[in-house]
């Protein structure tokens, strides 16, 4: 899971960026070392197919949350260079275009690049209109933030979008049906552990690539080696999190009733 790539990206971005220097050799060891890159359709329509459709040898997701500018001046022509596909999470308020509300963190990409993502391979995915946290969201406001986001994608490119990522990675079981309804086949959480059938369609899990991240470690993870020990604190800061979650959510409902 990429977010910005650059090589001065805003304070907000910045933990979650790479630089395009650390990306290319990211991407040189996936080469190196025989992986396969696949888009998230495609991993979801080979884990649906029932081994009809089996994934390449040494499958791995190259994903890209919330749509920087840098993954098209920067990622896209080392993807270009290996040939790897990719999925680009685009929340569609934060593009600059005819559909910006504003609030985006970073320079974002326009409609032209996206296009052009898309022409060289890159599954376009929803990432949610406003980039909210949608486990906080009541039913009408969830409702259009999946909706909102499908419509501008399908009518932007043409093609209606088939996967999804939760912003933050929050999502909880009435999250996980409004994507659904939405018409999403698959949808990414973060999880910091490597997708497997079992998680089910709409809670795959990724790894987490940051400016942190060296490449010696960026191996262990894509090779599956010490994610547990890597993101032991990422977990727990998480759990912790989703009860505060649920708790704010259960209040907000008990206000509204009141009110």
């Amino acid at each position: 899971m990429y977010h910005a790539v650059g090589h001065r990206p805003a304070e907000a971005t910045y933990g979650l960026s790479v630089s395009p220097e650390a990306f290319a050799e990211q991407l040189e060891l996936l080469g190196g070392g025989g992986f396969t890159p696949v888009t998230t359709a495609q991993l979801g329509d080979a884990w649906r197919s029932g081994g009809r459709r089996p994934l390449p040898r040494r499958p791995v997701l190259i994903t890209f949350d919330d749509g920087y500018e840098g993954v098209h001046r920067h990622a896209l022509p080392v993807l270009a260079e290996h040939g790897f596909a990719s999925t680009l999470f685009v929340a569609t308020g934060w593009l600059r275009g005819a559909h910006d509300d504003g609030g985006a963190l970073d320079t974002m990409l326009d409609w032209d690049q996206v296009r052009e993502l898309a022409a060289a391979g890159t599954e376009i995915g929803g990432h949610s209109h406003t980039h909210p946290q949608m486990d906080q969201l009541d039913d009408d406001r969830l409702h259009y933030e999946t909706a909102r986001c499908r419509d501008i994608v399908a009518d932007e490119l043409g093609t209606a979008p088939v996967s999804f990522a939760y912003p933050y990675g929050y999502s909880s079981r009435r999250v996980r049906r409004a994507v659904r309804a939405a018409g999403f086949a698959q949808s990414l959480a973060v999880g910091n552990a490597l997708a497997l059938p079992r998680q089910g369609p709409y809670a795959i899990q990724r790894v987490t690539v940051r400016r942190s991240t060296g490449i010696e470690e960026f191996e262990r993870l894509v090779e599956g080696r010490s994610i547990a020990r890597n993101f032991a604190k990422d977990r727990a800061l998480t759990k912790g999190y989703a009860v505060v979650r649920r708790t704010r959510r259960a209040l907000g409902l008990i206000r509204g009733t009141v009110g």
